[in-house]
């Protein structure tokens, strides 16, 4: 059976609790251990899928077609684990659970509560595939003091209860505030958030604190005595100049010793860090710089495509170059006086990411149509790739009107031919999907790890280096083949498709340096010490195209 850590928050959020997760496997991994990683999440959505990116970052969409949290993304970028969909659980989702089997009458007529019904649901899901790994890493979403997050305190404290004596720690995030008027770190906010834990019947095992600077040596002593830890469980974790510094930093401070101590592993394995030490050279001693516009729709924020920003630097690091990315609103380029190139000529290469709805579309076009005429490397995700293909229809192929059937959806009206049109019916494995537009929105997209075929000799497969391959859907629309030889007449070839040839997946022009529109997500399968063959292969364009100018 697997032994659990599980990884709490105090003081305030967005302190890194994923990271330090994610750093924590990569280091029980570099010490021998299989690990997995979950995370647990108190909102009320059942999911992250129907949230706005502004509200909530990206959605990380995983091969078993699971919408989850961004976190996710970290996990799998640090562990190399692909995650699935027991990794990821929200409030939401145990209670939409709970009520299901109340209505079906699998509690005979008992009274449903919080306890023991509600974290029940918690713990069974905690024990999913814990006989599959030596480590369960469970980070607990929100901070310690958050009324909604208390079912999933209380849960895994009956968890470890539950469990031999032995077989769970709990690790604790927190702050320490630096006040410049009188020059200290202070520690009571942690104190205080222990406090809480503590309250609640969970005594951290392991006090992970982050701040600017180094822990003296007397507040480090002042926080195990009124904490309760050992000294040597007192983990600084200061501010990195890259996350991929996060395993070495963290296994320099202790952390994975203190874990395994706490279980009592002794003798300790010794960690293989050779991966960790190559990734962290890459990123600190790059032979050059690209630069690479993102334009996108949810640029204020830029969680919203933080999977994308870490395939950039990952094909960086492969090419031993350091990536600039600008994240640029394709809305400016839709006002009566934007000069697109003016924007864009500063850029190596051209990135149009994935959204939903009408807003910035035009722009996309704008950046899709800048980076054909001026021979820019061009990579179009999900929207982005039928950005393009609605661009080359209409510039190119002459069909005027060229738009999608989700823009017309949205606007009620007829308004375009739609090249791009709403899937009602694919396959999925052996059985068939149907869907209508008035569905509910959650989970109503071709989700998940699909299959695709790659032309031979295209650009694409030279890339991959195979003509089969498999990567993550999230969308709801498809471009239409209808209009394929038409396209193919402009120079816009269809190079992958899926198995059945009915849904286009990758589309290129075959007199372009580098122009390439992907269906899929690509971004998220992309890891520092493997990354993903178009991104790789993309940042090398942009290299060359820098030399160009």
């Amino acid at each position: 059976m697997a032994r659990y850590v599980f990884i709490t928050g105090g003081v305030v959020s967005s302190l890194g609790k994923g990271l330090a997760s994610a750093a924590l496997g990569a280091l029980l991994q570099a010490r021998g251990y299989s690990v997995r990683l979950r995370k647990l999440d108190p909102y009320l959505n059942v999911d992250p899928g129907t949230m706005s990116p502004f509200e909530h970052g990206e959605v990380f969409v995983t091969d078993d077609g699971a919408e989850t949290d961004l976190d996710l993304g970290h996990y799998e970028r640090f562990t190399g684990v692909a995650a699935r969909q027991s990794d990821s659980i929200s409030s939401g989702r145990v209670y939409s659970t709970v009520l299901e089997k109340e209505r079906r009458g699998d509690y005979l007529g008992k009274t449903i509560q919080v306890i023991p019904h509600v974290t029940n649901e918690i713990k069974d899901f905690l024990a999913i595939g814990d006989d599959e790994v030596d480590f369960m890493l469970c980070e607990i979403g929100g901070t310690v003091g958050d009324i909604e997050g208390l079912p999933f305190f209380e849960a895994i404290r009956q968890f470890s209860q539950d469990r031999p004596r032995g077989e769970c720690i709990f690790m604790h995030l927190t702050l320490l505030p630096f006040i410049k008027a009188s020059g200290e770190l202070k520690t009571k906010p942690t104190q205080h958030s222990v406090k809480e834990l503590r309250s609640i019947g969970i005594a951290p095992d392991v006090l992970v604190c982050r701040s600017e600077m180094p822990i003296p040596e007397k507040e480090r002593a002042k926080l195990a005595l009124f904490c309760n830890v050992r000294p040597d469980s007192v983990i600084a974790a200061q501010d990195l100049a890259s996350i991929y510094d996060a395993p070495l930093a963290y296994h320099n401070e202790g952390m994975d010793q203190a874990v395994l101590d706490a279980f009592g592993i002794k003798p300790a394995p010794k960690p293989k860090l050779d991966v960790w030490e190559d990734v962290s050279d890459r990123i600190h001693h790059p032979e050059g710089v690209v630069n690479v516009a993102i334009v996108g729709k949810y640029t204020q924020l830029e969680d919203a495509y933080k999977s994308i920003a870490e395939a950039l630097t990952h094909g960086g690091m492969f090419n031993r170059v350091k990536v600039k990315a600008e994240w640029i609103d394709a809305e400016i380029f839709e006002k009566d006086d934007s000069d697109v190139a003016a924007y864009l000529e500063p850029f190596d290469a051209i990135i149009v990411p994935g959204g939903f709805g009408e807003r910035g579309t035009e722009g996309k076009m704008k950046a899709a149509q800048f980076a054909r005429e001026r021979k820019v490397p061009y990579l179009g995700i999900c929207l982005g790739m039928q950005m393009a293909v609605i661009e080359a229809a209409r510039n190119l192929a002459h069909i005027k009107d060229a738009g999608s059937e989700e823009f017309d959806h949205e606007a009620g009206q007829k308004r375009f031919t739609p090249v791009v049109y709403h899937l009602k019916e694919w396959m999925e494995g052996n059985r068939t999907v149907q869907r209508a537009v008035s569905d509910d929105k959650g989970g109503t997209m071709r989700l998940g790890a699909y299959n695709a075929t790659l032309k031979e000799g295209s650009r694409v497969a030279k890339i991959y280096g195979t003509t089969s391959i498999s990567e993550r859907h999230r969308h709801r629309y498809e471009v239409d083949t209808k209009y394929r030889d038409q396209l193919e007449k402009c120079g816009l070839i269809f190079s992958g498709m899926s198995p059945d040839g009915r849904l286009p997946e990758i589309v290129e022009f075959k007199d372009h340096p580098w122009y390439i529109g992907v269906q899929f997500h690509p971004e998220l399968k992309s890891k520092p010490f493997e990354p993903h063959p178009l991104f790789r292969d993309f940042v090398r364009a942009a290299l060359e195209q820098s030399r160009l100018v």
